[in-house]
C-alpha cells in the first residue's frame, strides 16, 4: 500500500473519531456506536495493509499529528463516556435490586 494511502486512513480514523465525539458530546448513543464500528473496520484496515515504503519526514509529521488527534478525540470520548456507563450501571443495579425486593416481598403491583 502507498503512504499516502496509509495516511488517507489514519485521517478517516481521525474524521470518525472527530464525529464520535460530536456524538458523545451530544449524548447520542446510537450514533456513536455506529461511528464505532464504522472506525473499528478502519481500523482494521490499518493494521491488515501492506506495509508501506518509508514515509518521507512531512508525511511522518503528518501521520503523527493525526494519530495525536485520534487519541485527544478518545481520551474526550472516554471522558464523556465512562461517567455515563458508571451511572448506567448503578440504575441497572438499582433497578435489579429494586426487582430482587418486590420478588422476594412481593411488594410488586398487580396488574
Amino acid at each position: 500500500m502507498e503512504s499516502l494511502e496509509i495516511i488517507s486512513l489514519y485521517e478517516n480514523v481521525a474524521s470518525l473519531t472527530n464525529q464520535m465525539l460530536n456524538a458523545a458530546r451530544d449524548r447520542d448513543w446510537e450514533r456513536l456506536s455506529v461511528l464505532e464500528s464504522d472506525c473499528s473496520l478502519k481500523v482494521e484496515a490499518i493494521k491488515t495493509a501492506d506495509t508501506p515504503a518509508p514515509l518521507s519526514p512531512e508525511l511522518k509529521e503528518r501521520k503523527i499529528r493525526v494519530i495525536k488527534k485520534i487519541l485527544a478525540d478518545d481520551r474526550e470520548i472516554r471522558d464523556i463516556t465512562e461517567p455515563w456507563m458508571a451511572e448506567l450501571s448503578q440504575l441497572m443495579r438499582s433497578s435489579n435490586t429494586a426487582l430482587k425486593v418486590n420478588t422476594a416481598y412481593g411488594t410488586g403491583n398487580a396488574a
